[in-house]
């Protein structure tokens, strides 16, 4: 879960192939996975901590007095905001159809090689485009619809609001940045549900024990994921990601065929 949530290759993908292959059965794997999402949470607070205070900094002052366009915290604040908008409206509407209904090995693959060619097309568009580092409403917005795709098991969150952020022209540092920053809305939303209905469902110790175990693990895990990730964009492509796209949907095709 950590290595995948953070590095554009889809967690939901890599998740839903190894309780394919270990053979979890639906209920216990959408249980666990929703609870996994609470360490992704975890590393992203604990990272983007001096953020977070500046975001809550800057929304509150935004009440008080509107100063968007001179204050950087306000301005931070509300473009995590517009981008979280669509994501946070499509999943709390429709996340439980549509990962019922994508729910499904052949659709993995299909998206991540539809991912892959994303990534080599907006490197070789990118490169020829006059950067910059500032993230605009419009920008936060077309960040915030590519993250609705992320929805779809294989697709990648970092990897396609990394993807909308080059495409608007954003630096790689600010690109993958804001992409971080943007799901945490998001993923701290669908995490106090995840938790409201894991403990309505009155696990069992050993279950809380596993969950637990999952969550701080993805935690810990996380926080290096994403410092490392931050650090490799900056100066590298997305093609590595692209081919291992690539590489694992073909593992993904041979073991469909197979099995």
């Amino acid at each position: 879960q950590a290595v995948t949530e953070f590095l554009p290759i889809s967690s939901s993908g890599h998740l839903l192939a190894a309780h394919d292959i270990l053979g979890f059965a639906q209920a216990d794997s959408l249980r666990f996975d929703a609870a996994l999402h609470l360490g992704t949470l975890l590393a992203l607070l604990v990272y983007f901590w001096s953020d977070v205070r500046a975001m809550l900094r800057g929304f509150f002052g935004s009440l008080r007095r509107w100063r968007v366009t001179e204050d950087a915290d306000q301005r931070l604040a509300w473009t995590v905001i517009v981008g979280a908008i669509p994501a946070g409206i499509v999943g709390f509407l429709a996340e439980d159809w549509i990962a019922s209904a994508t729910r499904n090995l052949w659709i993995v693959v299909v998206t991540l090689l539809i991912g892959a060619v994303a990534f080599w097309w907006v490197e070789r568009w990118a490169k020829h485009r006059q950067k910059t580092p500032t993230v605009s409403f419009a920008s936060a917005l077309v960040v915030g619809l590519a993250q609705v795709l992320a929805l779809i098991p294989g697709i990648s969150r970092s990897g396609a609001t990394v993807v909308a952020g080059l495409a608007r022209s954003l630096d790689r540092g600010a690109a993958a940045r804001f992409a971080f920053l943007v799901s945490l809305p998001v993923v701290a939303g669908a995490g106090v549900l995840q938790l409201g209905e894991l403990l309505s469902g009155k696990p069992s110790a050993g279950e809380l024990r596993d969950v637990v175990i999952g969550i701080a693990t993805a935690g810990v895990a996380g926080y290096f994921v994403i410092r490392f990730f931050l650090r490799f964009v900056q100066s590298h492509t997305l093609s590595a990601f692209a081919w291992y796209r690539v590489g694992f949907a073909g593992v993904l095709l041979a073991y469909l065929v197979l099995r």
